[in-house]
């Protein structure tokens, strides 16, 4: 016999509490799912929750409040793109296109790490268009890691790295950062780690979400040291390179021995406004793209054809465009911080990326989940429970992030929401 739908309803708001404060691991509220479907839910998928971001997206749309949570931009894509996007559907390319991205994006994804970073990427061989970075990150574990591989993630973590590695039945491995210096790695421990069990490959995120880090030239050739002398692949997520506050980014991949142990990835996302396209591209040697572009055959064949010739036109006549997304998030940046700071945050400044990670133990004694609850009920403004980006949801119950990826009335207005915590 079929639960009520009531109860149903109340397992999963279970669920959504305990993902929220415990990280992706398995949570007790799913165990009433799988005594009654026993044969018919798999243990990976028993093993996480859904996605506490995309959630906080839901409970903002129900009390009409502000979403600093999700991070999209809230103004429209350029111009030139959604134009190139309307030309390329009029003029029917609307069929698959090659499976791993077709020729003229690759090419244009070539040029761009050649104009931009001196690096040469084959775009024959080389170079993965897919369904987003989203894709690209699962695809490349998939293909890297056989399942109890272990798999290195920095903490706070981007939500996905967990689910991802729970999918592909790899071990993750979490080494925190430290928020006392400003995000600092903690090498020794990683190599410690590595001496007791050998990594199969390390994430990294930089610029990074959810603490806007961008790791610099010496923690990149520490990290490349240690890839090299224990023999491990760096997968890397760059979705916000374009994204920089101050100095260049920097490729792992192009470090002494990183070539043939780094996958990059990135995509149009985050610099384009264009989240919902779902284009993303990978950067990897020749070896390693094969087994990417089979994973990737078979998980989603290919990614939208007329977008890809938009993406493509975009990244050849993309001009002084990256210059000014950097200055127009920076003068975003520059005006929430303090903000946040004077309604009573503790806010780290974000080197890259759109979001701000904060410490609230001084305007509340709430956890995370709870206080995040009563600024959407209350004030009006949703964030992101800093749990979500912890395996240990304990380690994350006084952070939460925001995302000021929009336009500066909403964040002025935000400001003055927030602005009312201080008296409550």
């Amino acid at each position: 016999m079929s639960p009520p739908a009531a109860s149903l309803r109340s397992i999963r708001i279970c669920a959504v509490e305990i993902s929220s404060r415990n990280g992706w691991k398995r949570r007790p509220g799913l165990e009433s799912v799988n005594a009654l479907n026993k044969t018919r839910i798999s243990e990976k998928a028993a093993s996480f929750s859904e996605s506490v971001i995309r959630e906080m997206t839901r409970l903002a749309n129900r009390h009409n409040a502000i979403n600093l949570a999700q991070g999209f931009p809230n103004f429209p894509a350029p111009d030139f793109l959604k134009e190139a996007a309307c030309r390329a559907i009029r003029n029917d390319i609307n069929q698959y296109a090659i499976t791993w991205g077709s020729p003229r994006l690759r090419r244009a994804i070539s040029d761009k790490y050649l104009r931009q970073y001196d690096y040469e990427a084959d775009p024959d061989r080389e170079i993965t268009v897919c369904c987003g970075a989203t894709e690209c990150m699962i695809a490349a574990i998939l293909a890297l890691v056989d399942p109890g591989g272990r798999v290195a993630v920095f903490e706070p973590f981007y939500e996905n790295y967990g689910p991802d590695a729970a999918i592909a039945g790899a071990a993750p491995q979490y080494f925190q950062l430290d928020p006392e210096r400003d995000w600092a790695v903690d090498f020794e421990a990683i190599e410690r780690s590595i001496q007791r069990e050998p990594l199969r490959a390390l994430i990294l995120n930089s610029p990074q979400n959810p603490t806007g880090k961008a790791f610099n030239q010496s923690e990149m050739e520490r990290l490349a040291e240690l890839a090299v002398r224990y023999d491990f692949y760096v997968i890397t997520d760059e979705i916000y390179e374009h994204i920089l506050y101050s100095g260049r980014h920097a490729l792992i991949a192009q470090l002494p021995g990183m070539r043939e142990r780094t996958v990059t990835i990135s995509g149009l996302s985050k610099t384009f406004s264009v989240t919902g396209w779902r284009l993303g591209y990978l950067v990897a040697p020749e070896d390693l793209t094969s087994a990417v572009r089979k994973i990737h055959d078979f998980l989603t064949v290919g990614a939208a054809a007329p977008l890809q010739e938009a993406a493509a036109e975009a990244l050849e006549s993309s001009g002084d465009y990256f210059e000014k997304l950097a200055e127009e998030y920076r003068r975003r940046r520059d005006f929430f911080v303090p903000a946040l700071r004077k309604a009573g945050f503790r806010a780290w400044n974000p080197q890259g990326a759109y979001y701000v990670m904060t410490d609230i133990s001084g305007l509340t004694e709430l956890s995370d989940v709870a206080f995040v609850r009563r600024m959407v009920e209350e004030i009006g403004v949703a964030a992101v429970p800093g749990s979500s980006f912890f395996q240990k949801g304990d380690s994350g119950r006084k952070f939460v992030r925001f995302a000021f990826c929009k336009t500066m009335d909403v964040l002025e207005e935000a400001a003055e929401r927030l602005s009312r915590l201080r008296g409550r």
